[in-house]
C-alpha cells in the first residue's frame, strides 16, 4: 500500500495581485501627494520624501528634480535636485541665467508644455547647462514633464535613470500618473512662495505678515511704537529736470540700493517710497535698542552716499530721526487700502526731514531720539516747525 506524503508549499503571488499591489502603491503615492503630510513638509522634505516613494514602487528614478519658477525681484526660480543617499540640493537661479536657460531643454519643455525623454550623451553636458546638474552620476535617461500651473508660471519635474536602456513604456506610464498630483501640490508651494516675496518686495515683511495674518479690513489699525527714519535726497528736483527720465530712473535705483539694505540690515522696515523719499519704521518694545538699530542704519547711508555719484552727480540726503508712538494699520476707500503709518510723531520726522535741508546738515534727530539711542549730538537749536504750537529742539551727530 502506497502511502503519500503531503507537501506544504509557500503560496506565491499570482501576476494579478502583483499588479494589485502596485496599483494600490502608486494610489497611495497620489493620494499622499494631495493630502496634508505632504503639504505640511518643506522643499527638501517633499523631494526626499517623493523620492524614496519612487523608489519603493521599483521605478529606477537614480535622480530627481523639480525646477520650480516663479514671480521674484531677483530670481527667475527654484532648483530642488535629490539622489538616494545624498543631502537635498537647493540651487536659486537669478534673472542673469535667463540667457543660459532659454538654450536648455528645462526651457523648451516648459515652453511647449510637452513631454520630453531624451538621452544623455557626453555631448549634451557641454550643449545643454542646465544638464550640469544631472553630469558624473553615470545617468543614461532624462525624462523631463512640465508642470503647468493654473495660475504662474510653468514649472518642470525631471526623472533621470542609471539603468541601462533607460525608463521603459510601462514606467514612464506610471510617472506620468503622478504628474497632476505632483503639479498640485508644487503650484501650492509655488503661489505661496510667490505671495509672499511678491508682498515682501512691495510692502515689507512685517507688513506682509499682517496682512497675510487677515489684517485687510479698512480701519483696522493698531498702535506701537517704533524709530521713525526719513531719508530725502537732496535736489532732485532740479537733477529730475537736468537729467533725460531713463537716467533719473536709474540715478533712484542707485540711490535706493545704497538706502534700503542699509536699513533692512539694522531690522527697519521700508514703509513707502515717496519720489525720493523713503519712510522706514524700527519696530520693538525696547526703544533703546530699536533707536540704536535706526541710527546705524542712518550712519551707514551716509557712509554710502558719502562715496557715490552717478554720470558726475554727487549724492547728498537729508536724514530726520526719531522716536514715537504711531499709529499702524488700513487706511483706504473700499477696495484700494494701503498700509501706513499716521500721527503727529510720524508728522514730526517730516518736518525734521525739511529742517536738514533749511540747517544744511545730512542728519537731524529728536531730542527723545537722542536719548534712547544715546547718540553722540550736539544740540543744532530750538525751531518752530509747521503744523507743531511749540519750538523743537533738534539735534545733529558731532561728526556733522
Amino acid at each position: 500500500m502506497k502511502r503519500f506524503h503531503r507537501i506544504e508549499t509557500e503560496a506565491r503571488p499570482s501576476k494579478m495581485d502583483r499588479v494589485a499591489a502596485s496599483t494600490n502603491a502608486l494610489l497611495s503615492l497620489i493620494e499622499w501627494l494631495s493630502g496634508d503630510e505632504c503639504h505640511a513638509l518643506d522643499e527638501p522634505g517633499l523631494i526626499s520624501t517623493l523620492g524614496r516613494r519612487l523608489l519603493l514602487l521599483g521605478l529606477p528614478v537614480d535622480r530627481l528634480t523639480l525646477h520650480l519658477m516663479t514671480l521674484h525681484p531677483e530670481l527667475i526660480g527654484r532648483t530642488l535636485a535629490w539622489a538616494p543617499g545624498d543631502p537635498v540640493e537647493i540651487h536659486d537661479r537669478e534673472h542673469s541665467a535667463r540667457q543660459t536657460f532659454a538654450s536648455s531643454p528645462l526651457r523648451k519643455v516648459m515652453d511647449r508644455r510637452e513631454l520630453l525623454v531624451v538621452g544623455l550623451g557626453e555631448s549634451m553636458h557641454g550643449r545643454w547647462q542646465d544638464i550640469d546638474i544631472f553630469a558624473g552620476r553615470g545617468l543614461v535617461q532624462l525624462m523631463i514633464a512640465p508642470l503647468c500651473n493654473a495660475h504662474g508660471p510653468v514649472s518642470a519635474a525631471a526623472f533621470g535613470t542609471r539603468r541601462p536602456g533607460g525608463f521603459t513604456p510601462a514606467e514612464i506610464q506610471v510617472l506620468e500618473r503622478i504628474l497632476p498630483a505632483l503639479r498640485n501640490t508644487c503650484e501650492l508651494r509655488v503661489m505661496r512662495q510667490v505671495e509672499l516675496s511678491l508682498l515682501d518686495t512691495y510692502i515689507g515683511p512685517l507688513t506682509a505678515q499682517r496682512i497675510l495674518a487677515g489684517r485687510v479690513r479698512q480701519g483696522e489699525i493698531e498702535s506701537i511704537e517704533a524709530a521713525l527714519l526719513l531719508c530725502d535726497l537732496r535736489g532732485f528736483t532740479e537733477i529730475s529736470n537736468r537729467l533725460p527720465s531713463n537716467s533719473v530712473l536709474e540715478l533712484l535705483n542707485a540711490y535706493f540700493d545704497k538706502v534700503i539694505p542699509a536699513i533692512t540690515r539694522e531690522g527697519g522696515e521700508v514703509l513707502k517710497f515717496m519720489g525720493d523719499a523713503v519712510l522706514a519704521f524700527f519696530p520693538g518694545y525696547d526703544p533703546a535698542r530699536s533707536s540704536a538699530s535706526a541710527l546705524m542704519a542712518a550712519k551707514s547711508i551716509l557712509h554710502e552716499i558719502d562715496r557715490s555719484e552717478f554720470e558726475d552727480t554727487a549724492l547728498n540726503v537729508g536724514i530726520a530721526l526719531h522716536h514715537g508712538k504711531v499709529s499702524y494699520g488700513n487706511i483706504g476707500s473700499g477696495r484700494r487700502l494701503d498700509f501706513t503709518l499716521i500721527g503727529p510723531d510720524v508728522n514730526l520726522v517730516s518736518r525734521i526731514q525739511t529742517a536738514c535741508g533749511d540747517l544744511r546738515v545730512p542728519l537731524l534727530m529728536s531730542g527723545r531720539f537722542r536719548k534712547q539711542a544715546r547718540a553722540e549730538a550736539v544740540s543744532a537749536g530750538w525751531h518752530a516747525l509747521k503744523g507743531f504750537s511749540q519750538k523743537v529742539e533738534l539735534f545733529c551727530l558731532l561728526e556733522s
